[in-house]
């Protein structure tokens, strides 16, 4: 089993290559001279290993979650990177999902201002989301994500024999991208990528020709195409990638950061987007029923306000996103065919407070 597929960000040629299994650190590191430090968590540590194999390659174990993504995680890699010698020539390897993809990126794009970076994905959510498109970071001041930079990897490898290992939490994690993809999807104007989505399960098992593997070329595509279009979110293209984050990323401040999965909180946020599409005359009915089923079925929790949510927390977060322009929140939301951008402008704080629970 094996698909390739290159696009190229800011000048930068990301690789990226589904197989079955971790590659060898070798096969990362085309000169051999040049210094590496792989990083993971305690949960990933064996794919690390298994990529290292018997070389002498500097290893940085992180704990693992949400929690752990803050400055202390990021001095903690570029102190190891340091102690390795590794100089601007060196290569940090993320090992793990999309907290390790995240934070690698980010210490390797402010060490010595810059050194090279791959990734080797082994969840679902980072194969389809996270490794993908260069945006790095870590959460501060209890807002998620709110430093960052944006530096493509040069190699992402996506071993699907990881995905075994996947507890179903993270099985939904993964799959609210992968549904939050498909609905984008301007291209796919029969709905195939949907109705392969839906042909899947929390418990599917990974195999040759698999559906999911498909699914997951397909996201890479997807996503590769965007990113390629509009690499740093200054056009109208890559913005549609936050379909649900909106709704997301203050559903996870107010309730914790860690709390939830970001997929969980994705799945959610999608839903607040159809109601909001339907309440402006952008989403047609039909099309919001087949998404909030597809959710559904996969067990979501879509309520609003969410049961364990703090509502004003929720729309103090909400109010302080970070994608705002000229002080206005904005969201994306489904319409008959892929997604549309609606300006704040457009829309009363009192339908978002109903939207979301509020009253």
């Amino acid at each position: 089993m094996k698909f390739e597929y290159t696009f190229t960000l800011s000048g930068t040629v990301s690789h990226v290559c589904i197989q079955d299994e971790v590659p060898s650190i070798n096969t990362l590191i085309v000169d051999h001279d040049r210094r590496s430090l792989l990083v993971c968590d305690v949960n990933t540590e064996r794919f690390a290993r298994a990529v290292a194999g018997d070389t002498d390659a500097a290893l940085c174990v992180l704990a693992a979650g949400e929690a752990a993504k803050n400055w202390t995680s990021i001095e903690a890699i570029l102190r190891s990177a340091h102690s390795a010698g590794l100089g601007r020539d060196g290569l940090f390897i993320g090992v793990g999902g999309g907290v390790i993809s995240d934070m690698t990126s980010f210490a390797a794009s402010v060490y010595m201002r810059g050194a090279a970076v791959a990734l080797v994905s082994t969840t679902l959510l980072a194969m389809v989301d996270a490794a993908l498109g260069g945006k790095t970071g870590f959460d501060l001041f209890d807002i998620k994500n709110l430093v960052g930079t944006f530096y493509p990897a040069s190699h992402i490898y996506m071993p699907v024999s990881s995905l075994a290992s996947l507890p179903a939490r993270e099985w939904k994690s993964g799959m609210a991208e992968l549904i939050k993809t498909a609905i984008l999807d301007a291209e796919d104007k029969d709905g195939e990528f949907l109705a392969l989505l839906a042909s899947l399960d929390s418990t599917h098992t990974i195999k040759a020709g698999d559906t999911l593997v498909e699914c997951i070329a397909r996201a890479a595509r997807i996503k590769g195409r965007i990113v390629q279009a509009d690499p740093k979110e200054t056009g109208a293209e890559r913005i549609m990638l936050n379909l649900g984050h909106t709704f997301a990323h203050a559903l996870e401040s107010s309730v914790g950061l860690g709390q939830l999965s970001h997929g969980e909180a994705v799945a959610w946020g999608i839903a607040r987007a159809c109601d909001l599409g339907l309440a402006l005359g952008i989403t047609p009915p039909e099309r919001a029923a087949a998404i909030m089923a597809l959710l559904r079925s996969f067990d979501y929790e879509l309520a609003a306000p969410y049961p364990v949510g703090n509502i004003t927390l929720f729309m103090n977060a909400l109010n302080s996103d970070k994608k705002k322009k000229a002080g206005k929140v904005r969201f994306v939301v489904p319409s008959a065919e892929g997604t549309e951008l609606v300006s704040g402008e457009r829309i009363e704080p009192a339908l978002i407070a109903r939207i979301v629970g509020a009253n």
